[in-house]
């Protein structure tokens, strides 16, 4: 399925895309088998193939929030952007600049889909490693 383009799709049909993303630690040296207790969710309008829809995300870029939540550290909330050159953020409203975004490494090509992985380069600059949870509708 290809996305519409923002302008022939609808509010309506782009929020019919909208799914809520739980990510996870993944195994690391630091937490061998992972950790429930250090990750992500958020809400991304998907596509049919799991890929953050571009297009719809232009109509709901207000409706697409991010809560990180990690162990011992209040959680920190915001929106997922999209930044030039394609790639995809996490920006804390908190904060106010980019230079505390956590990058989503080519989440423009990765796909969201329960068991498959991800990398986060994190506001410390470290590069680690999530699992994908859950997905599902609002």
């Amino acid at each position: 399925m290809t996305s519409k383009s923002a302008k022939s799709m609808t509010p309506e049909q782009a929020a019919g895309l909208l799914q809520r993303v739980r990510l996870e630690l993944a195994r690391c040296h630091e937490f061998p088998e992972g950790s429930h207790d250090h990750g992500y969710d958020f809400i991304v309008p998907l596509d049919a193939d799991g890929h953050i829809d571009l297009e719809a995300w232009k109509l709901l870029r207000a409706r697409c929030r991010v809560r990180r939540f990690w162990a011992g550290e209040p959680d920190q909330v915001g929106h997922v952007v999209h930044k030039r050159g394609g790639a995809w953020a996490f920006h804390y409203d908190i904060h106010g600049d980019a230079s505390h975004d956590d990058a989503g490494h080519h989440f423009e090509t990765h796909k969201l889909s329960p068991g498959e992985y991800v990398s986060i380069k994190e506001q410390d600059g470290v590069l680690r490693t999530f699992r994908v949870m859950r997905v599902g509708e609002l």
